[in-house]
């Protein structure tokens, strides 16, 4: 156990700091802080000696220049059984430092050299390192735990502690640095890929197992993470999510995020099912759910718009592992919640999400690329069939484009009227996935259009579509055998349009 006997503070964030202040001065200790922070706690009747009057020497340079000093850093580094540290401390005046509580500078709010913080770092860091002998607070959620120890304890902490605090306080300044050097690499060298790669991630929650039972999993999240996503949503109800929840309902999201009409997408093992637009969201759900009954059991549903009664009426009919839309309406929440192991994921109102790192790992290294696609509009298809393709043909082929991109490759989209009607995804044989997809589909197949995620290699794929009774394809172009599939095209009379964008997801 070590006796807390001097604290000091210097908080950018003060949120509840005066309220922690309050309660270690019950145990009689003496609190050192910077001068905004003295200036605080002094505003609520709490003592404080500032750094400058201890160390005798004031803040310079409009406060860049605070606790960069022997007599603080002395005090927080000098181990308490070492005889010459002790005489050291007792030789220059210096007090020993038992509790460092600091947090730094907001650089994710501004990202500018002005923001890097240093003085806050060197306490993090001299407190970490001697964390047999000081304790050190990053974490704001820390105080109320910490003054509960203390009152338990009278005034001490143990050893645990301390050790817990210090590895949190090294990922905290771990997080920082990593923040300042994508940042700034990023304005100084305009490098989209850096030379060292760093990101850092905050476990959220341990999970119950991985993909499968024998492995072990955990759940990690960007710290500073705001766009609305599956990272940064929120539970309400149902029991714990999986390793494999986590990925389908994240993919799920980004999938109905692609559209504005109220829109529901079905997933199993990260492929929709089955995928929807309507004026209402219930009847999207329905659509959707009709494309594939037998891959919808088990599965993760997402929503763009609010879930509504009709809707929470509909998914309890059948059995659902989890439902992700913006909100849930309160008597949706109620039907829902009868089923005792649903899991109910709320992520606030949906946009288009900004452009991120795909990350992938493999044995002893990474892959990173970047996330995002071109948009596809009728502007951006050029048409290579003598037959050109109608406007409903065109509003359907994007439809289908937009949900390829979430497919597994290779990938076979057929699309009528604002839906998924049939989909073939996964396979090594691109025919093979249209003729998956054609089954799927069933009567629906007759006047949707079809949207593969590459180029076809051969016109066997045509044929088949054309047999049965798909009107118009959309697809990449590319092939050394793009003449062969067009001629076909055309001798099935055909409509066929290249985007010159290959959407392969592996």
């Amino acid at each position: 156990m070590i006796k807390i006997n001097r604290v000091l503070i210097s908080v950018s964030d003060k949120t509840g700091i005066d309220i922690f202040a309050q309660g270690i001065s019950r145990f009689g200790i003496d609190i050192l802080s910077t001068s905004n922070t003295a200036k605080f706690l002094k505003s609520k009747g709490i003592n404080v000696t500032e750094i400058s009057d201890y160390t005798g020497f004031p803040e310079l340079m409009d406060g860049l220049v605070k606790t960069l000093h022997p007599k603080i850093h002395g005090g927080i580094l000098a181990e308490r059984k070492n005889k010459e540290h002790s005489k050291e401390l007792s030789r220059h005046g210096i007090k020993e430092i038992d509790m460092v509580v600091v947090n730094l500078y907001p650089f994710h709010e501004k990202q500018s050299k002005d923001n890097i913080d240093i003085g806050g770092v060197s306490l993090i860091r001299s407190a970490a390192k001697n964390y047999e002998n000081v304790a050190v607070l990053t974490d704001i959620k820390d105080y109320e735990s910490i003054l509960s120890e203390l009152e338990i304890n009278d005034g001490a902490l143990s050893l645990d502690t301390l050790k817990r605090l210090a590895v949190q306080a090294f990922g905290y300044v771990t997080n920082y640095d990593a923040l300042i050097y994508n940042s700034l690499n990023q304005q100084i060298f305009g490098e989209r890929f850096p030379g060292i790669f760093s990101i850092i991630f905050r476990k959220a929650q341990n999970l119950r197992y991985g993909e499968n039972p024998h492995q072990s999993a955990a759940f990690y999240v960007e710290p500073e993470i705001s766009q609305p996503c599956i990272s940064n949503a929120r539970q309400l109800h149902g029991r714990e999510l999986s390793f494999n929840n986590i990925l389908d309902a994240n993919d799920a999201l980004e999938l109905v995020r692609e559209f504005q009409m109220p829109t529901a997408a079905i997933i199993k093992h990260t492929n929709p099912s089955g995928v929807a637009s309507r004026n209402k969201i219930d009847d999207a759900l329905r659509e959707a759910y009709k494309n594939d009954t037998y891959s919808a059991y088990g599965c993760v549903i997402a929503l763009n718009m609010p879930c509504n009664r009709k809707t929470a009426e509909f998914i309890i009919t059948w059995f659902v592992e989890v439902v992700i839309c913006p909100s849930f309406d309160s008597d949706a929440l109620d039907i829902l919640k009868q089923k005792k192991n649903l899991r109910l994921i709320e992520t606030g109102h949906l946009g288009r999400i900004k452009e991120y790192y795909d990350i992938r790992r493999t044995v002893g290294g990474l892959l990173v690329q970047t996330s995002t696609y071109p948009d596809i509009t009728e502007k951006n298809l050029k048409v290579v069939s003598k037959r050109k393709p109608t406007d409903s043909e065109i509003n359907d082929m994007v439809y289908a484009y937009k949900i390829n991109k979430h497919l597994k490759s290779n990938a076979i989209v057929l699309a009528k009227n604002n839906a998924g009607v049939g989909m073939g995804a996964g396979q090594t044989s691109r025919v093979f996935s249209v003729k998956i997809a054609i089954m799927k589909a069933g009567e629906n197949v007759k006047g949707a259009v079809m949207s593969s995620d590459a180029f076809f290699p051969f016109r066997d794929s045509i044929d088949e579509a054309a047999k049965a009774g798909i009107t118009a394809i959309i697809q990449s172009g590319g092939s050394i055998r793009d003449e062969e599939v067009i001629k076909a095209v055309n001798e099935r009379n055909l409509a066929m349009v290249f985007t010159g964008v290959r959407l392969f997801k592996h």
